[in-house]
């Protein structure tokens, strides 16, 4: 068992991350290497003289992200090099230095959090306790229990009013889009309205599914509600992507108010909503008026986005109609993966994470935007705390592109907004800080600053 060296800063706060991060960089550097056993659990917190449970945290954050293995009666070791290689969730080049980009979205989630064992624990139990015959094709709404568990979920978390009855259980928040347009859009031509500036990704999905697009533009307050003229709307209203700007309170009573009065239906994502730092989050659409909203989710950003699990909540008869067209698609979602998610928020696991992870993601959020003050104070932080991601006003003049790849080359996932645009603006960027370790923040802002010196000079 190895004596381990290892140096926290009590007044920093975080003593678990300290940890973790000691641990790791000592695997990286090989001053652990792979078969060294670990001190317990309860002999490293009484040497660091911290409670059991932090390194208990700290040793189950290295253990998901693949660093070290954990066996019952066998202790903690440091995982096999073919593992540890393969597990590092932020690349680092010789000397410190962020590699560069490799390719996730700047709204990815950083899956080495993914809760590997509480998830297979949960898996176990589906497998070891469901009754064969749930293995059969089922209903293509969602298994029972899941749907019984999301609604509760949904009530006490976000407001909604749901029954499982109006659930349908989808591959995503993409799936449940194009299911629920393509039943509105069996109806005639449907004008939806969208929000300007909006994902590039979901436009060619919107129209592939039947609607023809009305962008109407997004301020500070959300969606601008004043005139708009179309048959459905789709929003982002808790988090709206990419400006970062809530739906405030007076324009979700127009939108409710222009819904009702012309018997027209609102698609609510509920976008980032698991993720706001500055208070709780606002109740959702759905809740105030459920004969008019659609409301779609997912965990493809609280756990990841390849578990392809999201859900729709939508009136009767609408809810009976998105089954229907899902049953013509492709039979429903894979039923172990329901279950073992129904299982993981019945016992608390997803609640759980969560907390962790809105911890996590806010340390990230917080140390990007205040290096990015103190060494870019031109580039100016839009939106509220929320999300994974940043929405950066760029000075006049700047190149958006130019911004993107320098971001790229220290690290940083980054888009630029301008394809994102139905109308000219200024220019800005998408930067994610997910992915973004809180003591790697400097270094990136600094290598972007060095990259982008020309900027800056004129």
């Amino acid at each position: 068992m190895a004596d381990l060296h290892i140096q926290i800063n009590r007044d920093a706060g975080g003593i678990a991350g300290q940890i973790a991060a000691e641990l790791r960089e000592g695997v990286r550097l090989g001053r652990l290497v792979p078969g060294t056993r670990l001190p317990a659990t309860r002999d490293l917190a009484a040497d660091l003289q911290v409670s059991r449970g932090v390194v208990v945290e700290a040793y189950e954050q290295l253990v998901a992200e693949g660093f070290l293995v954990s066996r019952v009666g066998a202790g903690t070791e440091v995982a096999p090099l073919g593992a540890v290689r393969s597990a590092r969730p932020w690349p680092v080049a010789d000397g410190g230095a962020c590699r560069p980009y490799q390719g996730h979205r700047a709204t990815s989630p950083d899956l080495g959090h993914f809760p590997r064992e509480r998830w297979s624990a949960a898996v176990r139990h589906v497998l070891a306790t469901v009754p064969s015959d749930a293995l059969d094709y089922g209903d293509p709404g969602g298994v029972p229990e899941l749907r019984e568990e999301l609604a509760g979920y949904l009530r006490r978390v976000r407001a909604a009013d749901v029954h499982p009855d109006n659930l349908v259980v989808v591959g995503g928040v993409a799936q449940g889009l194009s299911l629920a347009l393509h039943v509105l859009a069996r109806r005639g031509g449907l004008r939806l309205i969208v929000e300007d500036p909006t994902s590039r990704r979901q436009v060619p999905l919107l129209e592939r599914a039947g609607a023809r697009l009305v962008p109407v533009p997004v301020g500070c307050e959300g969606l601008v509600t004043g005139a708009m003229e179309g048959d459905a709307a789709l929003v982002t209203p808790a988090h709206q992507y990419p400006t970062g700007v809530v739906l405030s309170p007076a324009r979700r009573a127009a939108l409710m108010e222009w819904a009702c009065a012309g018997d027209r239906t609102v698609l609510e994502d509920d976008y980032d909503a698991e993720f706001r730092y500055d208070r709780d989050p606002v109740g959702c659409l759905q809740g105030l008026a459920p004969d008019r909203v659609i409301l779609t989710g997912s965990v493809s950003k609280s756990l990841a986005p390849g578990l392809r699990l999201g859900w729709v909540a939508a009136p009767a008869h609408l809810a009976e109609a998105i089954r229907r067209a899902r049953s013509e698609l492709d039979l429903g979602s894979p039923v172990i993966e329901q279950y073992a998610l129904a299982h993981f928020l019945r016992t608390g696991g997803y609640d759980k994470h969560l907390r962790r992870m809105r911890r996590e993601y806010r340390r990230r959020r917080d140390a990007l935007v205040r290096v990015l003050a103190e060494e870019l104070p031109e580039i100016r932080v839009r939106g509220i705390q929320a999300g994974l991601h940043v929405y950066l006003d760029l000075p006049d003049g700047w190149d958006e592109l130019r911004l993107v790849r320098a971001a790229e080359e220290v690290g940083l996932a980054a888009e630029p907004v301008a394809p994102m645009r139905f109308s000219p603006g200024p220019p800005a960027v998408v930067v994610g800080f997910a992915r973004l370790p809180v003591h790697q923040a400097a270094e990136a802002v600094q290598g972007l600053k060095v990259r982008m010196s020309g900027h800056i000079m004129d």
